[in-house]
């Protein structure tokens, strides 16, 4: 079974950056995606970042221009770039890698989690 272990999550001010990283305990191929949630205290998860299987990212507006998502195959890692960090962005944080495999003809998904670090910013 693989397993995503994340890492870099803490306490940061106002305007700092954490790097965020996801890295998978075996190589997983054929990847649909690859993203990143994050629920902050008292609200509902929401998507943050997605990275295709094809390279294409895409972002929630309230992180745009201050986060980027980005991969390294050779380390089975994702990871998330945070800059410019506001306190709104204090959140659990979890990454997703959504694959797909085939039995026969039909086409299967398969979700890997990682546990989620805590980003908390405050000055």
């Amino acid at each position: 079974q693989v397993q995503l272990v994340e890492s870099g999550g803490g306490l940061v001010r106002p305007g700092g950056s954490l790097t965020l990283s996801c890295a998978a305990s075996a190589t997983i191929s054929d990847i649909d995606a690859m993203r990143w949630y994050r629920q902050p205290p008292g609200k509902q998860r929401e998507l943050v970042s997605t990275l295709t299987g094809g390279g294409r990212t895409d972002y929630v507006d309230s992180v745009k221009g201050r986060f980027t998502i980005s991969r390294n195959s050779a380390k089975n890692t994702v990871y998330l770039q945070m800059d410019n960090l506001k306190p709104e962005d204090t959140a659990v944080y979890w990454c997703n890698i959504a694959s797909f495999y085939y039995k026969g003809w039909t086409r299967y998904s398969r979700d890997y989690w990682g546990r989620g670090p805590q980003v908390t910013v405050s000055s």
